[in-house]
């Protein structure tokens, strides 16, 4: 027979019932304290920092502490979310999460150094990305169906910038390779930021990547948009085709959501959620977003999880595609 536990009586009992009043409701009343840390897994200067960084300036005085935007790029984003993963989940680290965290290096890589099912909190998708294939105008050629003739006229003449292996401009050049019957060399980079500046420095000649990173420096004559990676045309740059228009069958496929580490109490979720949500979706920052050649795409942590479940059969389709094999996990010296 269990013993029943003696009550509490007098000031214990009081104390009690103050603990359990307040335990829950003081992180949302009371967060956050002091600076957020926001982990962006891709060099800075890239759109994904960019617009990070605009939405740090925007959501600072709302919440009414700083964000400290800490890059860590290259490696398919696996060393930001490893950081991520092992943060405190106290609402003071957060994270960035794009398509290789979640979705495409948990099938490419064996000993990952964190579990993408289990070592994160969602909190929102943000967006979607507008993607766009360039070439260096030295190249002189103008269309899709050009540069896979110039590519198989000159093996080895073209260097293509990648985020690393699994990440989708990797895909996309192993898809081009086999597909085309060509040898294009993929250098690894750390963000689109470094890759578009490569493409005008003439270290690169093609390049897949989010158009926003290169809306600066198409008035430079540098550099051409053959093709954009959307089920549309964009505005941005409405006389260039799509990747279907172009005859590439390769599907659009990139996003960027917010995360945090496992266990984030449920009252921040909420509230960082509603703040991120509804900057977001103000007109103002929407224009703004659409500037950088992203969708805003905001939602609740169940309709990201949901996006995931879809995001993650898709990735395994690209996987395919590319006829990428799976290989061990080594994190970079």
């Amino acid at each position: 027979m269990k013993r029943a536990l003696p009550a509490l009586r007098g000031p214990a009992a009081w104390a009690a019932i103050a603990v359990l009043i307040w335990a829950c409701p003081v992180h949302a009343q009371t967060y956050p304290e002091r600076p957020i840390r926001v982990i962006v897994p891709i060099a800075a200067g890239s759109v994904t920092d960019v617009i990070m960084r605009a939405s740090a300036n925007e959501l600072a005085p709302r919440l009414g502490q700083p964000f400290v935007i800490e890059n860590r790029g290259g490696a398919s984003g696996i060393p930001g979310a490893q950081a991520c993963a092992q943060a405190a989940p106290d609402g003071y680290t957060l994270c960035l999460v794009y398509h290789n965290t979640l979705s495409i290096n948990p099938l490419l890589f064996n000993q990952l150094p964190y579990d993408p099912e289990r070592d994160f909190t969602l909190i929102s998708n943000l967006y979607l990305l507008v993607e766009a294939l360039f070439v260096s105008s030295s190249l002189n050629v103008s269309t899709a169906a050009e540069l896979k003739a110039y590519a198989q006229a000159h093996p080895a003449a073209l260097n293509y910038g990648t985020l690393g292996p699994g990440s989708n401009p990797e895909m996309f050049l192993k898809w081009m390779n086999q597909t085309w019957n060509v040898n294009i060399v993929g250098i690894p980079y750390r963000g689109g930021g470094p890759i578009a500046q490569a493409l005008v420095a003439g270290e690169l000649q093609v390049a897949k990547m989010g158009l926003g990173n290169f809306l600066g420096l198409l008035g430079t004559g540098k550099i051409k948009p053959l093709a954009v990676a959307a089920t549309r045309r964009s505005v941005l740059v409405p006389d260039v085709p799509t990747l279907a228009e172009a005859g590439i069958d390769f599907p659009p496929f990139g996003w960027w959501g917010l995360a945090a580490p496992r266990g984030l109490p449920q009252p921040i979720v909420d509230r960082l959620n509603a703040e991120f949500v509804k900057l977001y979706r103000e007109p103002r920052f929407v224009e703004y977003l659409e500037k950088q050649a992203v969708l805003p795409a905001p939602g609740t942590p169940a309709e990201f999880a949901q996006f995931l479940k879809r995001d993650r059969q898709d990735a395994e389709f690209l996987i395919r595609i590319a006829n990428q094999p799976r290989e061990d996990y080594k994190a970079q010296q």
